[in-house]
């Protein structure tokens, strides 16, 4: 009897973990690939806003913030009326639409929706530019960066399990939009140093979870190729969220501002 047919599972059992491995790093690549232009699309929207808004032609001016920054009409619009509460509250809205809604969605809805909110995002942070150094932000961008792969990588790759996190960190985040909310009609620059280093932690820590998660998940179904593709959009949209809160953080800690 040939070895083979003496040990039949062994050989079907290997080719399954080659296929399933295969599987699971064009999953993660496909989660990465979205983040990461979703990521490059808010960038581009929140800078083209920035050229739209500002103007340096006095006879273009419609009004001129503390540092001196000159506003187009279309600028004292974006945020200098209401419209600046329905901007910010807008991705809010997004994320809980996809939750949601994802799983009812077909694939292609569900990208169109995803590139919709990195959009409305980019129109929601296109400020940072009004208040940080071109400079800040660039650097802080690229700190942010480091700290996500890094933190995405160990995530992926460390065998403990860190699914005990999950309850802590959706505690921390609640903690945080509740004193952002409170914020908002205080002021207070100590709440909000606290609400900054509090949201670098908690955002450094949902990056490793999210990314463990995301790489569990996906041996539940692998097996519907619709359902891999939406997981991949919606895993993206996670990291998307702890790399644009984490990078908000940092700044709001160590930008330097106009």
């Amino acid at each position: 009897m040939a070895l083979e047919d003496r040990y039949p599972q062994s050989g079907t059992t290997t080719r399954t973990d080659v296929r399933v491995d295969e599987g699971l790093r064009a999953y993660m690549l496909g989660v990465y690939n979205y983040m990461a232009a979703g990521v490059a699309l808010t960038g581009l929207i929140a800078y083209a806003m920035t050229l739209v808004t500002t103007t340096t032609d006095p006879s273009l001016a419609v009004a001129t913030l503390r540092n001196g920054t000159m506003l187009t009409q279309t600028g004292v619009a974006l945020y200098g009326s209401p419209l600046k509460w329905v901007i910010m509250l807008a991705p809010l809205a997004f994320v809980f639409f996809l939750s949601f809604r994802v799983h009812k969605m077909s694939v292609g809805a569900a990208q169109l929706s995803f590139w919709l909110f990195a959009a409305v995002m980019g129109l929601s942070l296109s400020s940072i530019f009004l208040v940080y150094t071109g400079q800040s932000i660039v650097q802080v961008f690229f700190v942010t960066a480091a700290a996500f792969a890094s933190l995405s990588v160990w995530g992926y790759t460390t065998k403990r399990d860190i699914s005990g996190w999950g309850s802590f960190l959706f505690m921390g985040v609640i903690g945080i939009i509740i004193a952002a909310l409170v914020n908002l009609f205080l002021q207070s620059s100590a709440l909000q140093f606290a609400i900054s280093a509090i949201g670098v932690l908690v955002f450094a820590g949902l990056t490793a979870y999210d990314t463990q998660q995301i790489k569990d998940g996906y041996y539940e179904i692998r097996h519907d190729a619709t359902q891999v593709a939406k997981g991949a959009i919606m895993g993206a949209l996670s990291l998307y969220l702890d790399f644009i809160n984490m990078f908000t953080s940092l700044l709001s800690l160590f930008g330097s501002r106009e």
